[in-house]
């Protein structure tokens, strides 16, 4: 008999009587579905990651991919979520031809088919899907669906060794769990996959719910497989592994942390946008509700929060070279955000067409924090050859010893920060200290540059540069004095940017991170040497003729608000 199933699973046995000593329930999909897009399935044209390829009549695993990552989500079947929304005779036929056609041809050998983390995305779609694909089949093509997908999960235990490290590696472990769980007579594989999923969690995992790879986009795709596989642990009746419910229970604060006002995620190591549809959904299963904390010590974040204010800030050295692929050198490097508009962001990295932007997105430059001789505080794979062995660019070499320490003063709160990625090359330590009004109306910041005790400054040019980039959605303009900058924000607040002894250019940048694709912004800049300024002053200001402002002075004296 198969397990009574809670909210999210679909019990199998009602489907094909008789059958359930094999395939007995189907977890739960968090991940969005659009019906829409099924219709162009049918119509033979798949567009995944930006691209668009058209059948016209022929199989779709027999053309050739226009990219890696296209490739990628076409062979992780994930896809198969939209037909399911569509649930329609015709979507269910269609998507039993599509698997039936990858199932009968396996003399393709693709490479990246053969990837371990794209064939567990694949298990987790074919067994989460499975009522779509098998609903209204019969017993021939139920026993061939089950052959391929055997095949599959055989391979991937076998394939655990050889994983590329961080969330590949817990993605393999998280299918093979689906895979027990959704098979019977499986206990003893529950067993192993339980106990190999739980340590590596605890590894990946850390005490305070960020993941080793510093990107934030970790936790969003860990957790769209981990809060289902929680749901399916509890379907079969069989209690969730501690580890499990513990790394959920630490992650979900975590989420909240990297949050701005307008629910977008701050841009730190790879962070691309997240859908916000999908983050929603996995806030909906806290069952926690914990305050983030201010400081997250483990990852290596602060962040402080003042009035409608928000400030998010890397203050952690790069991790561990095994996850540093999608690692930036944005070693102290800060997002500011004010209410539901983000005002000060790094670029971040593009959803798609990843290689064309990643060196430029990780590097320092990317990031708004201070340059060195225009060169980034993390040095990275350069070789070709070593890229491939390597299946990355790994970080290299990079901040050994980032310091930092916070304190309440009178008027807000003050965050000081230093790290050492340009002392061997250049012999400098870079230091910053932000400060946030209690109110959260201004943020004052001071960058500067010094020796290490005893030492002095290499070489004969010691030229910075202090970036700052803008939202897309703020407009900027240089004050006359060119020693400022006015920012005006969606909602109409102007705030506005100041170094008063210094020149301050105002140039073009890229935002990358936009749902759109990348996008043309503006950053601030302020070049000098450190041999004849070694400290920069710099400050936001919002305007006391902001708009939220005057809104908030007219209700205080009960005035009525006009039309501005």
């Amino acid at each position: 008999m198969a397990a009574r199933a809670t909210a999210g699973t679909v019990a199998l046995s009602r489907l094909w009587p008789g059958r359930t000593d094999r395939l007995i329930i189907a977890p739960h999909d968090l991940r969005t579905a659009d019906a829409t897009r099924a219709a162009e399935i049918y119509a033979g044209r798949f567009v995944f990651a930006g691209k668009i390829v058209t059948c016209h009549g022929r199989s779709i695993f027999d053309l050739e991919p226009p990219s890696e990552d296209w490739e990628a989500a076409l062979l992780g079947f994930g896809w198969l979520r939209h037909l399911r929304a569509a649930d329609t005779a015709l979507t269910r036929a269609n998507a039993r031809a599509l698997v039936d056609d990858w199932i009968s041809n396996q003399a393709r050998k693709r490479p990246l088919e053969r990837r371990a983390d794209v064939r567990a995305r694949r298990v987790v779609s074919l067994l989460s899907q499975a009522p779509l694909v098998l609903g209204d089949t019969d017993g021939k093509f139920y026993r061939k669906y089950l052959r391929g997908l055997a095949r599959e999960i055989r391979y991937l235990r076998y394939s655990t060794l050889d994983n590329a490290d961080g969330v590949p590696r817990l993605q393999v472990l998280i299918a093979l769990c689906y895979a027990a769980l959704c098979l019977a007579n499986q206990a003893r594989n529950i067993r192993t996959a339980t106990r190999k999923l739980s340590d590596e969690l605890q590894r990946q995992i850390l005490p305070d719910g960020g993941h080793i790879s510093r990107n934030p986009g970790a936790l969003v795709e860990l957790l769209s497989d981990l809060l289902p596989l929680r749901q399916t642990f509890a379907a079969r009746n069989i209690a969730p592994p501690p580890a499990l419910l513990n790394a959920i229970d630490r992650m979900m604060p975590m989420l909240r942390f990297f949050r701005h006002g307008d629910g977008s995620f701050a841009l730190f190591n790879g962070m691309s946008s997240a859908p916000s549809d999908l983050v929603a959904t996995l806030l909906a299963y806290d069952d926690t509700h914990g305050v983030p904390m201010a400081g997250m010590p483990h990852t290596g974040f602060q962040r402080l929060d003042a009035g409608a204010a928000t400030l998010i800030v890397d203050t952690g050295p790069p991790p561990p070279p095994s996850v540093s692929q999608d690692a930036h050198a944005g070693c102290l490097s800060f997002e500011f955000s004010a209410g539901t508009s983000r005002i000060v962001v790094n670029c971040g990295m593009p959803t798609t067409g990843r290689d064309n932007w990643r060196p430029f997105a990780r590097s320092t430059a990317a990031h708004s924090t201070l340059t060195y001789h225009d060169t980034s505080s993390c040095q990275f794979v350069e070789l070709s050859a070593m890229k491939r062995l390597l299946r990355g660019a790994p970080i290299t070499s990079g901040p050994r010893k980032v310091e930092s320490y916070r304190e309440a003063v009178t008027d807000g709160d003050v965050l000081t920060a230093s790290h050492d990625g340009y002392l061997s090359r250049f012999g400098v330590i870079h230091r910053r200290v932000l400060t946030v009004s209690q109110d959260g109306t201004r943020l004052d910041g001071e960058d500067s540059l010094s020796p290490a005790p005893g030492r002095r400054i290499k070489g004969d040019d010691a030229d910075f540069a202090l970036r700052f980039h803008l939202h897309p959605s703020v407009k900027a303009s240089r004050l006359s004095d060119a020693r400022g900058v006015m920012l005006v924000l969606p909602n109409r607040d102007v705030w506005t940017f100041e170094a008063l002894d210094d020149k301050v250019d105002l140039e073009d940048s890229v935002f990358l991170a936009g749902n759109d694709g990348p996008r043309r912004t503006s950053q601030i800049v302020i070049r000098q040497d450190a041999r004849q300024a070694s400290s920069l002053r710099w400050s936001f200001t919002r305007s006391s003729s902001s708009a939220t402002a005057t809104t908030a002075r007219r209700n205080a004296r009960r005035e009525p608000e006009l039309p501005l």
